[in-house]
């Protein structure tokens, strides 16, 4: 499938390749990077790029690219799956995935690719099972380390490794149990003047910080879970149920993860629980003033939202001279 990584900046430095099959000399990616120089945006690249003998895939993230070589055609969904979830893992290990990271923590990123693929193909996904057999770092083991030239990596297999809940390791302990939810709703939407809302669409995460010990069976119930669509669910929660009951009833891998996303159409004309209001002033033809009022609808009960992020589109000939919020 895969068969050589690269990791690279915008500046077309090579941090890191990895070759799982034959060597694939670095000069693979100046395809990559002829292309990279012509866009103004560095999201703009293409995710897929076909050269004479191999497909490049790749993702950007915290101005790194990760950059998948495969010989033969692949599903690229599933290449880029598997950068998105690389690039997680880091996050959860090193806190953040950038170029700095990269450089500072460069031989427990190798091997944790060692881990992660196996000849190319996916092997170790699930970060519970990584995190046993790779120690995540800290200061006092990478002192320990370079005193006694131990690694990072374990020599034993991970408890989860063979047990019927790959993503939990067994003995997890914790003082106070705590389980926590976020729910993150992205909301694309067209108002139209009188406040009323013409077109809505949401894209919804429930991410998940477990801390609790043992082996928890956790069951969630929706108000309306009817109106989901497109729910992609961690591979903890059984799916038979859901389909039955429409319940989420699932094992919690222990610390963070993603416990389902999902898709909310236009057609489900779900009541937006916030308002906006809109005044456009213009003055001489050339300049004018444009006022938004965002704020949480006092009909849809108790709210519990944390706080709210705007995005405002624009045209590209408008030039914005001062914002006040």
């Amino acid at each position: 499938m895969i068969n050589s990584l690269f990791i690279v900046n915008t500046s077309c430095d090579i941090l890191l390749e990895k070759h799982y099959k034959s060597v694939i000399h670095r000069s693979i990616c100046d395809y990559f990077f002829e292309i990279q120089k012509k866009v103004d945006n560095p999201e703009d690249v293409l995710p897929v790029i076909q050269t004479p003998h191999h497909y490049l895939i790749n993702i950007y993230h915290n101005s790194l690219y990760l950059i998948a070589v495969t010989l033969n055609e692949t599903p690229p969904l599933m290449v880029i799956e598997i950068l998105h979830r690389i690039v997680q893992t880091f996050i959860e290990y090193f806190g953040e995935c950038s170029d700095s990271t990269i450089k500072e923590n460069l031989v427990i990123v190798f091997e944790i690719l060692d881990e992660v693929l196996d000849n190319g193909f996916p092997l170790t996904m699930e970060l519970n099972v990584l995190q046993d057999l790779i120690k995540p770092p800290n200061f006092l083991r990478s002192i320990r380390n370079q005193v006694t030239g131990e690694t990072n990596h374990s020599e034993v297999l991970p408890t989860g490794q063979l047990s019927n809940v790959p993503w939990r390791r067994a003995g997890v302990k914790y003082t106070n149990n705590d389980v926590y939810f976020d729910v993150i709703e992205e909301i694309d939407a067209i108002i139209d003047k009188q406040g009323a809302t013409v077109s809505a669409e949401i894209q919804g995460y429930i991410n998940c910080c477990c801390k609790l010990s043992g082996m928890p069976d956790l069951t969630m119930n929706l108000m309306n879970p009817r109106i989901l669509d497109d729910v992609s669910f961690h591979p903890c929660v059984r799916f038979k149920r859901w389909e039955n009951e429409r319940v989420l009833s699932f094992v919690p891998p222990d610390g963070n993860f993603r416990l389902l996303s999902y898709h909310i159409g236009s057609q489900s004309m779900v009541a937006i629980p916030v308002y906006v209001r809109h005044n456009i002033v213009m003055k001489n033809g050339s300049t004018g003033r444009l006022e938004l009022t965002v704020g949480p609808k006092q009909s849809m009960g108790k709210m519990v939202c944390c706080f709210y992020v705007v995005y405002i589109c624009l045209n590209a000939s408008l030039k914005l001279t001062m914002l006040v919020c």
